[in-house]
Order: structure tokens, then sequence, then C-alpha cells
């Protein structure tokens, strides 16, 4: 395809459709209009999306340089995490929990992925996949999965928190994307959900969004032992787009004073800024 061109394959969601970016091997997927995720099959290393960078970050600073993780994905869209462990740290086992059967299709046939890539999709939605794993799977779970342009509700309640627990070995990383505009009332309660079940959270973010009122992305990070926030801060002074790393302390003062949700009184994130 030539940059800018579409395509749907027949009986694929009408709002999905992959779209060639403009360098040779770029390719985004679009849902509803919006750009869910972008794809370099030349070097899946290459993160284009300034959130998506930062949770590169987290996953660079999970474990020794190249060493393989268990990693399990909540949201799939097309698979651009997933590509880049892939690719940073060979032979590791990934699970990725995706329910729009037909977005999968659609990604496996136009950005296939690279043979014994380690990568299994499962097309169910997150807290059911969750649920299906045994206790210390993973050594980071990354949520990073919207419906409708927002984050599920259900996955930022305290039961969602106490299941992404006991599927994170102890001393491995939860983490999630979320997102919500100050003065981050949404996002202060499923901090607070989180805090049920991790006793230490971090958070990336960039400084706009920190100081404006338009939506962005919060990276959240949860563990039961321990959070890279050192090295986090290292790699964030030098990032092409620089952003702040807050740690637990500065999160339960920034962040704090949210009562949780649960799955019986949860929300889904704010919708999207209009355009």
């Amino acid at each position: 395809m030539t940059a800018g061109e579409r395509h749907r394959p027949e009986g694929v969601d009408e709002a999905a459709e992959v779209v060639a970016a403009g360098r040779p091997g770029a390719f985004v997927l679009r849902m509803s209009g919006m750009e869910q995720s972008h794809v370099d099959l030349v070097d899946p290393r290459r993160l284009e999306f300034e959130y998506v960078r930062r949770i590169g970050d987290v996953l660079d600073a999970a474990g020794p340089p190249g060493e393989p993780l268990r990693v399990v994905h909540v949201g799939g869209a097309a698979l651009t995490l997933p590509r880049y462990v892939a690719v940073t740290r060979p032979r590791s086992a990934q699970v990725v929990l995706e329910p729009v059967a037909g977005v999968t299709q659609l990604v496996r046939r136009e950005l296939p992925l690279p043979r014994r890539s380690g990568i299994k999709v499962r097309d169910v939605d997150g807290r059911t996949g969750l649920a299906a794993l045994r206790d210390d799977h993973a050594d980071v779970v990354v949520v990073d999965a919207f419906a409708d342009a927002r984050v599920p509700g259900e996955l930022v309640t305290v039961e969602a928190a106490h299941e992404l627990a006991r599927v994170v070995r102890p001393g491995g990383l939860a983490v999630l994307n979320l997102t919500d505009r100050a003065p981050f009332g949404w996002a202060r309660r499923a901090v607070a959900a989180l805090r049920t079940a991790f006793p230490e959270v971090a958070l990336t973010a960039e400084p706009a969004t920190l100081r404006a009122r338009r939506l962005g992305n919060l990276v959240v990070l949860a563990s039961t032992g321990g959070v890279p926030v050192r090295q986090l801060r290292d790699r964030a002074t030098t990032a092409a787009a620089p952003y702040r790393v807050l740690d637990d302390r500065q999160v339960r003062d920034g962040f704090g004073g949210g009562t949780p949700f649960t799955d019986a009184d949860s929300e889904s994130s704010p919708p999207p800024d209009p355009h």
C-alpha cells in the first residue's frame, strides 16, 4: 500500500482499517476513525506513539536487557508492543487477550507476525482471559485496552486489581495505560483500586498532561516488589519526548484520595476531547 491507502478485507468490522503510514513498512490501524496502533514492520523497535514508547521503556526495565519475559497483553489491536518484546527480548512467551476477533484477523492478514514470534492471541476479553491464567503466570501484564476510545471500567476495579496481582509473579509488574484529564477524578479511583492489591504504584506522564485539562495518557505501574523508578527516570530525561516519572509518594500526593472502583460501581474513562 502507498501512504494513506486503506485496506479493509471483506467481512471485517467496518470501523477497522489498516492505513499505510509515511515510511516504507509502517502502518496505522484505525478503529472508528481514530488511530489505534502504529506498526513498523521493518523495525518493530520503532514505537511511534509517545505513551507506547513509555510502556516500551517499562518493558526494557522489567528485567536484564535481552532476557526473555512472560508477558500478558490485555488489548491487542495491531500487536505493536508484543512485536517490540519479540524483537528486544527473543524467546519471550506472550499471550494477547483481544476480544474483537475481526480486528485480529485483519491484523494477521495485513500486518503478519514473524514466524516463531512466541505471540499467542486469544479472542477473549481481559477479565475472562486473566481468570483463565494460572497464579504467578507473568513477569509483566500490560493493560492497554479501549472500547469506543475509552478504557473499559471493568479493568480498573478492586476485583480486576486483585486478578492482576494473582497473575503477576511476586516482584513483577502490572502496567496500565489510563486516560484522563485534570483533576484526574477517574484516574484517582483507578489508582485507589490498584492500591488494594499492590503496595507500590508509580506513574509516568507527559508534563502537559499533568498540568493541563486536556485528555492524556497516564502509564501506571503497580508491583508487589518494587517499580524500576530510577531506570525510568534515566530513560525519561533522554527520551525524544521527555516525560515525568512519579514515584509511590508522589502518586499518593498527586493521585491519592480516590474511592476505589468496584465491579458494582465502575465506569469507563472519560471520553476523548471533542475535535
